[in-house]
């Protein structure tokens, strides 16, 4: 009788190693839920990627200059956990990526932020570090260094502020903002980045608080939302202080002020630097005699205007 043959031995196959998940194939998939969610990207992210390496980088502790650099780095799952964490977070309660992290980021300088001030997203930082204030023949300021006293109005978190302490090194700043939650927020700030020295924050209404000082520059980036606006702001919008959007019926009530009072506040040859998003044409019927220097960014046109004391007084 014939032995039944063994059957022959199958060598379990050696199971597949996977593949590591980085920094890169995260910001990609995250950018992707972001898109297919329909969110609104208007508060230091200007579309799904940037947010999506803004929380990424955010959580795995990268600055956003070195993003890129890190593309290649493995995540961990408790990492990829945390992102998704945030991305249904984002999702559902429709609030700016800003506040869910705390964290905000103008010209690459790290800042505190939450609901107790705007998110900042201001052209003026940039115009701050562009050649107008260079010392070039053309520029606003000629003497970056010669520049004594900066006002800053409506201040919010701070940020323009600590930014306008930066770029002049020999500056006092006055910040001014009328809403306590949000000095409370630039009271933060001012301590993180060492400047209470420098930047000193005033409780109150426009110039009210600085009444007789006069400045080398006043900086604003001020309540230009007009009523139709305020109206149709996103949802991510209306997680932010209404104070800090509402700029009356034509969106200058506020701008009015500050461009009427100024000139009181200026020394000889000092100037007022203003963001009024786009309101260019109202403020322009409004002061047919004052000739608005219009000043450009990489993201706007005819958003920020210079006027000098000259024409103020």
């Amino acid at each position: 009788m014939k032995k039944p043959k063994a059957k022959a031995r199958q060598r379990k196959a050696a199971p597949r190693r996977k593949e590591s998940v980085t920094v890169s194939d995260l910001i990609r998939s995250t950018a992707a839920q972001l898109t297919r969610a329909r969110l609104v990207f208007a508060h230091g992210t200007t579309d799904p990627a940037v947010e999506a390496a803004f929380i990424v980088g955010e959580t795995l502790g990268i600055h956003p200059d070195y993003v890129a650099a890190r593309a290649a780095k493995p995540v961990t799952a408790a990492q990829r956990k945390k992102v998704q964490s945030l991305v249904a977070q984002r999702t559902r309660t429709r609030k700016p990526a800003a506040y869910l992290l705390k964290r905000i980021y103008m010209l690459g300088v790290p800042f505190y932020i939450d609901q107790r001030a705007i998110v900042p997203r201001s052209f003026l930082g940039e115009i701050f570090a562009g050649e107008l204030f260079a010392g070039e023949e053309f520029s606003l300021v000629r003497d970056a260094n010669a520049v004594g006293r900066i006002l800053d109005l409506c201040t919010g978190s701070g940020c323009l502020a600590i930014l306008a302490a930066m770029r002049f090194p020999n500056a006092m700043v006055d910040a001014v903002e009328l809403s306590k939650g949000a000095l409370a927020v630039a009271k933060r700030n001012v301590a993180d980045h060492r400047m209470k020295n420098r930047v000193r924050l005033r409780q109150g209404d426009l110039f009210a608080p600085v009444e007789g000082r006069r400045y080398d520059l006043i900086v604003s980036n001020p309540p230009y939302v007009d009523g139709k606006g305020m109206k149709g702001l996103p949802p991510e919008c209306r997680h932010e202080p209404a104070i800090a959007f509402d700029g009356g019926a034509d969106g200058l009530a506020v701008v009015r002020r500050i461009i009427d009072e100024a000139g009181a506040h200026l020394n000889e040859r000092g100037g007022l630097l203003c963001e009024i998003g786009r309101g260019r044409q109202a403020l322009e019927r409004a002061y047919p005699d004052l000739q608005f220097l219009w000043l450009d960014t990489e993201a706007s046109s005819g958003e920020v205007f210079w006027l000098d004391a000259k024409q103020l007084r």
